[in-house]
């Protein structure tokens, strides 16, 4: 049965004997309910060879060797759905792992669909179902069961074999490259820098006006920095419908704040809702040439209808080449495409280009027309 490594020495010993490999397996489990950063439970390392499982909170233990291991050059580090768990690695120990590969972006360059989960994706290339009952467990408890360890354990276990498979896939039909140019956006330090300034981005809301775009990033970066500094999640200090009111809305005194529909009750009266006013109005205050351009959020000359026919096009080509439609583009990239030929979007660059962004293009200029065919879309070149 398996046994957490608890000690400095113990960990030093599994990561010299993981080090030998060409590659590990590695998985987390964390909690972030309650903190700004996610906290660090487990982790769980595999090699051909064995498997292991850190129990991170063990008070008789330095992370350091593990840590080494991570920025190991000559050993790739495996994961499925790897930003939270580089995540961790960044907060934890200012490093990002390298070099990795990620069997959820490898699917899904390999057609297994959207954003495939693990235990499906173990499902379709084993033929294993992985045991869910602990996804929801408390990892902080003390001390952690064997039914625990035995499902930490298999999470990297099978993630052995799928790795193997989807490598040899991507090699076959000649696709390597293209999980590559994934893997250099997840390794970079950029992909994990929370700017308070910048914060503004991670929200879904858009807004119209440059008055409003400038109370957005100043309520944001200041929700971002209280968040941080009081070491609570983003939406327990204010939940991004409210940061998107407010930005709208722009309440520049305490009777104008308490008049929002989605203010908790008494906010306006906390220490915290007593600064609002005062950001709202630094915000109003910017000069509009410092804010970021709103021009890709307006609409192209029949935006909407363009953006429906490059929305086929896109799901045409992904059948076509067996590749997920969210990895060759976004709605966001369609949207951009559709109001700029020369749109910076990742559905204009490498790959992706090559497969889609040319098309797209000459489906706006003419050149390329959607038909139907045997009940099936195609397209027809156009003199």
């Amino acid at each position: 049965m398996p046994r957490p490594i608890v000690t400095t020495k113990e960990l030093a010993e599994a990561c010299e004997r993981l080090a030998r490999h060409p590659f590990v397996t590695v998985d987390t489990e964390f909690l972030r309910e309650s903190t700004y950063y996610p906290q660090l439970c487990i982790a769980q390392l595999a090699s051909t060879d064995e498997a292991v499982v850190v129990d991170a909170l063990a008070p008789d233990l330095d992370l350091a060797p593990f840590f080494a291991l991570m920025a190991n050059e000559n050993i790739v580090k495996v994961f499925h759905a790897a930003r939270q768990d580089i995540e961790i690695v960044w907060h934890r120990a200012g490093l990002i792992p390298h070099p990795i590969f990620d069997t959820q972006v490898a699917a899904m360059v390999l057609g297994y669909g959207d954003s495939i989960s693990y235990d499906q994706l173990v499902a379709r290339i084993t033929g294993d179902q992985l045991d869910k009952s602990h996804r929801f467990t408390d990892w902080t408890r003390r001390p952690l069961s064997q039914a625990q360890l035995v499902y930490a354990v298999s999470d990297v276990t099978h993630l052995r074999d799928v790795y193997q498979k989807l490598l040899a896939d991507l090699g076959r039909r000649g696709r390597t490259e293209w999980v590559s140019e994934e893997m250099d956006v997840l390794t970079s330090p950029d992909t994990y820098k929370l700017e308070p300034e910048n914060a503004w981005q991670r929200l879904r809301t858009r807004v119209r006006k440059p008055k409003e775009l400038a109370v957005l990033i100043e309520v944001a970066a200041w929700r971002e920095r209280e968040a941080k500094s009081r070491d609570v999640p983003r939406q327990r200090v204010l939940k991004d419908d409210l940061v998107a009111d407010i930005a709208v809305q722009a309440p520049t005194t305490i009777e104008r704040l308490a008049s929002l529909r989605a203010l908790p009750k008494g906010f306006e009266r906390s220490k915290w809702g007593l600064e609002i006013p005062d950001i709202v109005k630094a915000g109003l205050a910017r000069d509009p040439k410092t804010l970021p351009s709103l021009e890709r959020n307006k609409a192209a000359p029949n935006g909407a209808a363009i953006v429906e026919l490059l929305k086929v096009l896109l799901r045409m080509t992904a059948e076509q080449h067996a590749v997920a439609a969210k990895v060759i583009a976004t709605v966001d990239d369609l949207e951009q495409i559709a109001a700029d030929d020369n749109a910076d979007v990742p559905a204009m660059k490498g790959w992706r280009r090559d497969l889609f962004g040319e098309k797209a293009l000459s489906l706006k200029k003419g050149r390329l027309a959607l038909a139907l065919e045997k009940g099936r879309v195609t397209a027809i070149e156009r003199s």
